[in-house]
């Protein structure tokens, strides 16, 4: 194609901004390539804004300094085995050996990025070999972004903005939850509210998860001068004969060679209707997604009409979640851990162990068909621990009840009526955990087993994940098959490059995050095992592009 045809020219073309599309431009950036980064949304941040914003890379900065480094075939061989084969082991190995670098890129890149360890946060699998009981996730420190200058309102709003500004890190929700039942979470609590009195006082605006991450990635883009164009969707990739990706189109007719290659970092097919009835199960193709709203498939479509293969499309990031009244959706993360509390099918029965990470808990779900599961709890449950943003002791607004997502009584023979479930197996399940409550051994699912288990459990019970379910008034609510982003999408190689289904690759193409087929395979590895591999396949892609002879 001839140059005259282009209206712009860059070395590096990277189509969203989510973690691993920044991350990405930062890399390319350093390794001295002409960047810029395009946004379908009119605010920055895709699903990484709206995420808790941890970051899942052994052997980090972060994680050195606290002297919590790992052998990194021990890493490896925790991948394998969660992953079963899955994902090829090239792409295992290049994540385990690539992650520590672009974290200390990221800090030398920019004083805005740093970061904590969330000591504790187990990995998902600590049992298996080379997970870690104490985690190995790490979250950008709290940040104010009255510093993003003009950029601060072209910032994704997050719906879990807490009130009257204020912010609170994983670590700090891990003990408010507790407020009811530990010494810690009272401390928690007054901390809490001296960050209420500070924020008024200082007029700070501070973001906290992945709200944070975003503004301090978007503030090291600033720094390097990389441009970042919102409201600017991919249109269609530009391929020559042969094809090669030369560049693409975007917003209204823009088109943007790239020189050395094109990154696809747009998000998974959240909220694209058809393709969830094409290919995710059944129980899982409704749209109860906390994705981005732009999270439409584009990069996944544009890539499969360059040739490219597809995997793990039957798969999501699965989330056990509330509905809310006001149509949002609520992922259940810590409340799965509640002691005095069971998840039971249609049936009246459990199907699983309720406090599993969220992945296989929506996997034994989905494979049961028990959609939608019913979260029941007593009173006691209420009185001491949050729900779905509801806090401990307060009721649960009249507008759940309405809705029918909420179901409360005096007794499991009533509560049984009014969801529908047979009244002798709820009665019969709940008799049959309140023994395992008393002995502190769940017999049939192992639940209070694990460390990942325990970690949003209750630290003053034998078993933090068990207790007697006896005091009446009685609830149940309504859980769906959520999700956080779908899995599935273009499958790429160790150096992110897009493949077709012969294995041959798509020149200058790249993929990474929910537009590649995930690494994790048909698992997850921490918390934050979906920001660390995009931003490290991200930096990866960026990379290899680096070393690219111009097209």
């Amino acid at each position: 194609m001839d140059g005259t045809a282009w209206d712009e020219t860059v070395d590096f073309l990277v189509v969203g901004s989510g973690a691993g599309g920044m991350a990405a431009a930062l890399s390319a950036a350093r390794a001295g390539l002409k960047v810029l980064v395009v946004e379908k949304a009119a605010t920055f941040g895709g699903s990484t804004a709206l995420s808790g914003g941890g970051i899942w890379i052994p052997n980090n900065p972060t994680l050195r300094r606290k002297r919590a480094s790992d052998d990194p075939d021990s890493v490896v061989r925790y991948l394998r085995a969660i992953t079963a084969g899955d994902v090829p082991d090239a792409r295992l190995t290049a994540y385990v050996e690539h992650g520590p670098a672009l974290m200390e890129l990221l800090e030398s890149s920019s004083r805005h990025l740093r970061f904590f360890w969330v000591k504790g946060y187990a990995d998902y699998h600590p049992e298996e070999e080379g997970g870690r009981a104490l985690g190995r996730t790490v979250e950008p420190l709290p940040f104010d972004t009255r510093k993003l200058g003009a950029e601060e309102g072209a910032q994704k709003p997050n719906g879990m903005k807490g009130p009257l500004g204020l912010w609170v890190t994983s670590k700090d929700y891990h003990d408010l939850a507790m407020v009811k039942r530990t010494w810690r979470g009272r401390r928690a609590s007054l901390t809490a509210a001296w960050r209420v009195s500070s924020n008024v006082v200082r007029r700070r605006h501070m973001a906290t998860g992945g709200r944070a991450l975003a503004a301090r990635l978007r503030m090291a883009l600033g720094e390097a001068g990389i441009p970042l164009r919102l409201e600017s969707p991919l249109r269609q990739l530009v391929r020559d004969e042969d094809g090669s990706v030369r560049g693409a189109v975007v917003a209204a007719g823009l088109r943007v060679r790239a020189r050395r290659g094109v990154l696809l970092a747009t998000g998974g097919f959240d909220h694209n209707r058809e393709l969830r009835e094409k290919y995710l199960p059944d129980g899982g193709r409704d749209d109860v997604s906390a994705g981005a709203a732009e999270n439409t498939g584009d990069g996944i479509l544009a890539g499969q009409e360059a040739g490219a293969a597809l995997e793990f499309m039957d798969d999501a990031w699965w989330m056990p979640s509330v509905r809310h009244p006001s149509g949002a959706i609520v992922p259940l993360v810590s409340e799965r851990c509640i002691p005095p509390s069971v998840i039971v099918s249609a049936e009246g029965r459990r199907f699983t162990n309720e406090s599993a990470p969220y992945v296989n808990f929506v996997h034994d779900q989905l494979e049961g068909g028990h959609v939608p599961a019913w979260f029941v709890m007593d009173a006691k449950a209420r009185a001491r621990y949050p729900f779905a943003q509801v806090l401990p002791g307060a009721p649960f607004p009249k507008a759940y009840y309405e809705a029918g997502t909420v179901h409360r009584a005096e007794t499991l023979t009533a509560l049984a009526g009014s969801i529908g479930v047979p009244a002798a197996a709820l009665a019969e399940t709940v008799r049959r955990f309140n023994g395992f409550a008393r002995t502190g051994r769940d017999e049939d699912f192992g639940r209070g087993d694990s460390a990942y288990d325990r970690y949003y459990g209750d630290p003053t019970l034998p078993n933090p994940n068990l207790d007697e379910l006896t005091k009446p008034p009685y609830y149940a609510v309504r859980i769906e098959a959520g999700d956080l982003g779908t899995k599935g999408g273009l499958v790429c190689d160790e150096h992110s490059r897009v493949l077709r289904p012969d294995g041959t690759h798509v020149p200058g193409l790249y993929a990474t995050g929910n537009t590649s087929a995930s690494v994790m395979g048909h698992e997850y590895a921490g918390a934050g095992a979906t920001i660390g591999p995009a931003m490290v396949f991200g930096h990866l892609a960026a990379r290899h592009a680096a070393a690219r002879e111009e097209a």
